[in-house]
């Protein structure tokens, strides 16, 4: 009989396997010069090894909750990983720029899969009042990576060549595989079978609809901004590039600090705190489309952006979750699946969105349109509480 493993290692798990995937989405970004030489390709080409993980994690979130909802959960989580390690390791051994995309789509499925059952797990092995913590700590990880993770990659990259920074990025897989394999409960509860009919009966839900449009909407509004943040702060505020790279790391100690406190606050009354941290990040949108252009101002506005950032994002998956179990229980992995790809809708939505600011009207403006998209998601939040029963019943039922 295997001996009890505490919730405190479990997580740990899979925070070091979510570092290792977050690693993986944007380590690309500080590679492309690397890239365009190496394959001698121009740089809209290169960027497609964003662009098409973003759309590997949005299609291959649904489609591998449906083709592994059955598989036992602990040996689930060390395919992910397999099949993220072996991404990574066909990326950086590519003969042909076709073949690195590849190994980015394979990498992509693992992380779109990862994060849908990473999230049931950290919700599955804590107390119910605690949910919500506990997916943020599995969060920390990606938020880890964004800070230390990608800047590493590129260094080992800048140092080495860029194939050794998918090989490092494939270390940390292993890493995170043998912690999965030692650190997670063997004997998961199963989730219903995830069907195509499922994802009908989600995305014909109300409630459930509403939720995913907010996550997209207002998760998706930061990155208006934050995709153009270090020329917003060259351009517009006036910061040497060496302060810029000081300043995105406190910017993800803000985020991390961010995703804590959005963890904790979500736990009793998720839909609750979500209204509240929308309209902070709104407000705080707005306040930067004003400081936009002031040295120290606009600093300290970015500086408390990135604590509302991702605070959301805990409550977000949370609250999926939980609605799924009051409207389709037979459809909670694939609602959680569903999120996920509305997470990277959003990130696609405001990087796109952001673009086409930069062009029209300037860096300045991005984070107004940013405010715009949270504020549409507010007015839906709004409907949803609207539709939802009193969120204190909702909260006691899952108590």
């Amino acid at each position: 009989m295997q001996k009890q493993i505490s919730a405190s290692w479990t997580l740990l798990a899979l925070a070091i396997s979510a570092f290792a995937i977050g690693s993986t989405e944007f380590i690309s970004v500080g590679l492309m010069p690397m890239l365009v030489n190496s394959f001698h390709i121009d740089l809209a080409q290169a960027g497609l090894t964003v662009s098409v993980y973003a759309l590997g994690i949005m299609v291959g979130a649904p489609v591998m909750t449906l083709l592994t909802g059955q598989l036992n959960r602990h040996r689930l989580m060390l395919l992910i990983m397999g099949l993220f390690i072996a991404g990574n390791l066909l990326a950086a051994i590519a003969p042909t720029f076709q073949v690195l995309l590849v190994g980015r789509v394979i990498a992509a499925l693992a992380h779109g899969i990862f994060m849908t059952v990473a999230s049931v797990i950290a919700a599955d092995v804590v107390a119910p009042e605690k949910r919500a913590s506990a997916i943020a700590v599995m969060f920390t990880g990606l938020t880890v990576a964004t800070v230390t993770g990608v800047p590493l990659g590129t260094m080992i990259g800048q140092l080495g060549g860029w194939r050794w920074s998918f090989i490092f990025i494939s270390g940390i897989g292993v890493i995170g595989l043998l912690a999965d394999y030692w650190l997670i409960p063997r004997h998961l509860p199963l989730p219903a079978k995830a069907t195509a009919a499922g994802i009908l009966r989600i995305l014909t839900n109300p409630q459930l609809l509403l939720a995913l449009l907010v996550t997209a909407l207002g998760y998706g509004g930061t990155f208006v901004a934050y995709t153009y943040l270090s020329p917003l702060l060259e351009q517009s505020m006036g910061w040497s590039a060496n302060a810029v790279v000081i300043i995105l790391v406190v910017y993800g100690l803000m985020v991390a600090f961010g995703n804590t406190m959005g963890g904790r606050l979500a736990n009793a009354k998720p839909l609750t705190a979500l209204f509240k941290m929308f309209v902070g990040l709104f407000v705080t949108l707005l306040v930067l489309g004003v400081t936009a252009h002031s040295h120290w101002l606009g600093l300290l506005t970015i500086l408390v952006m990135g604590i509302f950032a991702f605070m959301n994002v805990p409550g977000l998956q949370l609250y999926i979750v939980q609605l799924a179990e009051d409207q389709t229980p037979n459809d909670i992995t694939m609602a959680s699946a569903l999120n996920i790809a509305a997470f990277n809708v959003g990130i696609a939505l405001g990087s796109g969105i952001g673009g086409q600011v930069t062009t029209q009207f300037g860096l300045a403006w991005t984070p107004v349109f940013g405010a715009i998209m949270v504020a549409v998601s507010l007015i839906l939040l709004g409907g949803l509480i609207w539709l939802a029963k009193p969120v204190r019943q909702l909260a006691r039922k899952h108590r």
